[in-house]
This record gives structure tokens, sequence and C-alpha cells, in this order.
């Protein structure tokens, strides 16, 4: 399949396209083969983004029947805001890789849906033309190597109308990728990047001194900044990228306002633990209402439900619907999120549970 030029993006959406397994065999014909290479690939043998979606079959579930399901919907709470559903899109850079309306076209598909969009650090399309009256939109922050740059960037979102500051902190430094190196794969020259260089530049070291250890890990963000960065803005901090539950109570003790269970679709660090386990390790220190997000390995409406289950508030897809945008545009991302929303709500109702309050670990079994 991959010998072939890669076909411009649709315009309408093939009867045949009925699941994201289906949109990911799809997005193939409309990608190179190097930029497939990138989308999914993970670090060193990607076991871990193997098992970010094996977790998810590995637990069952345990229906409840006879319950009053009329007055049931996907609504809840997060940050003093009302969503009408927990499906949100993870901050993925480069975009225009992809669908040559970048971020603009994913953005469209997610206030459409009254999905919330996580705009990224790398994203191809400038913060401020995403539209400013639009609420389902946060802003992804890589730090920038000092305070002030990092600022500049938040202070600009808070102009934007951005609700709240998402801060990845699992990514100091690029993952190994076997896959996307064997491919050759590098972003185009031409590329923009808006609000940040895709290298930063760092700090000068002694022949003696670890490029790594005295150079980059030199200027990457710690607990300190990220309290920093707390006392001077008025949105929601949210850290993405925590895995252990030590990091959960240090984030609490900071004053985050929440944070998302991630290991970063298993492009970082291969063999870490899979998200769904890290938030039922996380969920359990944290106080109940305490914001806790799971992204990683959400392919499906049940896989949905497992989650809030487990123990989170809402979910991020990634890849799934960077499969849609890469397939039909918008429209691809809109129809992935609206699969995803139906597929749940279909899930709540033949599980006996009219809101999301109602889904609890009762309806798990973990063998």
């Amino acid at each position: 399949m991959h010998d072939q030029i890669p076909t411009p993006a649709l315009n309408t959406i093939p009867s045949y396209i009925q699941t994201i397994f289906d949109y990911q065999q799809q997005a193939q014909n409309h990608v190179s083969k190097d930029i497939w290479g990138y989308l999914n690939g993970g670090a060193m043998h990607e076991i871990s983004v193997q098992n970010n979606c094996q977790q998810f079959q590995n637990i069952q579930l345990i229906p409840r029947h006879l319950n009053d399901l009329t007055q049931g919907n996907t609504h809840f709470q997060l940050f003093g805001m009302e969503y009408p559903h927990p499906i949100f899109l993870a901050p993925i850079g480069h975009q225009a890789l992809f669908h040559p309306q970048a971020e603009a076209a994913s953005a469209l598909a997610a206030e459409l849906m009254q999905s919330n969009f996580v705009l990224s650090t790398f994203t191809n399309t400038h913060m401020a033309q995403l539209k400013l009256e639009n609420p389902y939109k946060w802003f992804q922050l890589y730090w920038q190597g000092c305070r002030e740059k990092s600022l500049t960037l938040i202070k600009q979102a808070e102009q934007s109308g951005y609700r709240a500051i998402v801060i990845t902190v699992d990514a100091p430094h690029v993952g190994i990728r076997d896959r996307e190196r064997k491919l050759f794969f590098q972003l185009p020259e031409e590329m923009q990047h808006p609000h940040t260089p895709t290298h930063l530049s760092f700090p000068d070291v002694s022949p003696s001194e670890s490029q790594l250890f005295q150079g980059l890990m030199q200027i990457a963000p710690k607990w300190a900044d990220i309290a920093w960065v707390i006392a001077n803005t008025h949105l929601p901090v949210i850290l993405k990228g925590i895995l252990h539950p030590a990091d959960a109570q240090k984030a609490l003790d900071h004053g985050v306002s929440g944070i998302i269970v991630s290991n970063h679709g298993g492009r970082i660090v291969d063999t870490t633990i899979p998200p769904l386990v890290a938030l039922q390790k996380i969920r359990a220190i944290v106080p109940p209402d305490y914001p806790v997000l799971l992204d990683g390995g959400i392919r499906r409406g049940t896989d949905i439900f497992k989650a809030i289950a487990l123990g989170a508030n809402a979910v991020l897809i990634g890849r799934p619907y960077i499969y849609g945008l890469a397939t039909a545009g918008a429209l691809g991302v809109a129809h992935v999120i609206r699969m995803l929303k139906e597929e749940f709500e279909i899930t709540m109702a033949l599980m006996g549970t009219a809101t999301i309050k109602d889904i609890n670990q009762d309806y798990i079994y973990q063998p």
C-alpha cells in the first residue's frame, strides 16, 4: 500500500468507515511512508504502544440491568465548565504533516462536536487563529528552556481565550524511536512553527561534560518552575505525563489543578506502565474530586467507559483523530469524535449507567 503516492484527503466519508480501526486503515493511503511511521511509531520495541491498547482488552465489563435510564446523558463538569461528553483531543504537533489545514481543521471539528481541543506548542497554526470565542480549547506548553519564554506563550494563550495550560512533563528529550530513524523521518524544512523552534539551543558544555545531563537537563523544567507558572497565570495548570503516584502527590502539593495520566502514546520511554494501570494507582492516593484525565490507548466507546470506571474524569485521544484528519480533514476528525461518543453512549446504556457519575468499579472485572 505504501509504495504508491499518497492520495489527497477525501471530501466525504465512505460508508465502509465505521470504526477507529477503519480510519487507521484508510489514513495510510493519504500520507507518505515516513510520516506514517512517525505517526504510528513509538519508542524502541514499541511495547508501550501495544500495551496501552492491550490493557483495555484485559479488563471485562459487568453490566447491570433494568435501571431507569430515561434521564441519561454524558455531561460532566471540569474546572467549573460543563462539557457535553468526556472525549478530548490530545496535543499533537506538526499537524500539517497530515492535512494542509492542520490544527485549524482539528480545532473546527472539536468546536462543532463540543470536544475539548488541546493545541500543541509545536502547532503549525498560530494559537490566535483558532476562534477566540470557542471555549473548548486548552494550550499545551513544552517548557521553552527558561521561565520568561515559557510565560510569553502562557500570556498569549490567556489573551487568545484558552481555558487551561497543559504542561507536558514527560518529554524533556525525544524518545529513541527505531521505526522513525530507519525511515529517515525529518520535519520539512519549510514547515512553520509560529510559537517555538523545533530544537532549543542547549547551554554550552565542556568536553568532559554530558550534552544531555549538563546541557539539555540544565534547561528542563523542575517542580519550582511549575510552582512559578501557577503563581503567574490565572488559568488552571495541568501536568501531562504523570505516571507515578508520588508525582501525582507532588502535583497536588504544588497546587497543580489536575493531571493527565499519560506515557506520551508510548513514544518516549518503552515498557513504561500503561496509563490505565497508572490511573488506578494515582486515583487511590488523590482526593476523589481531584481532576485526573487519561491519555493513551482509547480506541472504542467501551475503553472510555473503563477509563471512567477506574477513576478518569475524561479521556484524550491522539492517533485516532489524526487518522480522521489525514483521511478527511475536519470532517474526518468530527466523525471520529462522533463515532466514539455514540459508542460510549450505547455502552453506558447497555451497562445500565444513566450518567457519568454512575460509572464506577462495580461494573469492572479484572481477571
